[in-house]
């Protein structure tokens, strides 16, 4: 998978690819209407740094460019036990959730929407950031658009899925314009903080890319419709493959997220 990553360097000279983070979750909340701006204020003054503190990483959050009311974001984990640990450190533990839990909630009509998640293939998920994370009273600024496209399928994500995607979708994708960040596939792990339900028993595969504009993405979904490649050959194998159509999110960077485009 042709991602923009970072590598890190083996005592042996062998590049590998960074990957800190290879469980995550994928969090979407619907909002109240004209409270969105309210949660990322809280977010990003009072809950991302005690989150990192606990033993996760606040990987990327955004605001959801066709919902005006849906705030979508991504944590990371070294692994599932990690995971357990870092949010009962946070939840059950920690100052700051206690501090500014009945705030954050009181913009929220559900936060059930979470998404367990695996890297796809050892590697692809968000790589480390390459620049520190803007400070506290960051303006966001990107013209830059992230889409998150989400399959579901009736069985778990396997190995011809992930060759198809790597051998067809990602390099279309690709040479339209999209610069591929992430791929991730269905955390079937039992979920041991119980208190924080997740979408269990579904097979997805998700995937993230990002464009330097708006007009970039257009730009794209245009030069796809138009490739004879992706319209008789990509497009008809992918739809048998899924249950459902794909679920698309158009997303912008808030000021302080990682991912900034």
């Amino acid at each position: 998978m042709n991602f923009d990553r970072l590598t890190t360097t083996d005592k042996d000279g062998t590049e590998q690819t960074a990957s800190i983070h290879p469980i995550v979750e994928m969090r979407q909340y619907t909002l109240h209407p004209g409270r969105r701006d309210t949660l990322i204020d809280l977010f990003e003054r009072h809950l991302i740094e005690p989150q990192n503190a606990a033993g996760m990483e606040v990987l990327a959050h955004f605001r959801d460019f066709d919902a005006p009311d849906r705030f979508v974001w991504f944590r990371g984990f070294r692994d599932l036990a990690a995971r357990g640990e870092a949010l009962s450190a946070f939840y059950l533990h920690g100052t700051a959730w206690r501090e500014h839990r009945d705030a954050a909630n009181a913009t929220m009509i559900d936060s059930d929407n979470v998404l367990l998640l695996r890297e796809a293939r050892p590697g692809s998920g968000f790589a480390p950031a390459r620049s520190p994370r803007p400070p506290i009273d960051a303006r966001a600024s990107t013209p830059a658009m992230v889409c998150v496209t989400t399959y579901s399928f009736g069985r778990p994500v396997d190995d011809a899925f992930l060759d198809f995607f790597e051998q067809a979708i990602a390099p279309a994708a690709t040479r339209a314009g999209a610069k591929l960040l992430a791929a991730y596939a269905s955390e079937h792990g039992h979920n041991d903080f119980p208190q924080l339900p997740v979408r269990e028993g579904e097979n997805v595969f998700v995937w993230v890319a990002a464009f330097a504009s708006q007009a970039d993405h257009e730009r794209h979904f245009q030069a796809l419709s138009h490739s004879p490649r992706w319209r008789d050959e990509v497009q008809p194998h992918l739809s048998r493959c899924l249950v459902k159509p794909a679920e698309v999110r158009r997303l912008t960077p808030a000021a302080r997220s990682l991912v900034q485009g």
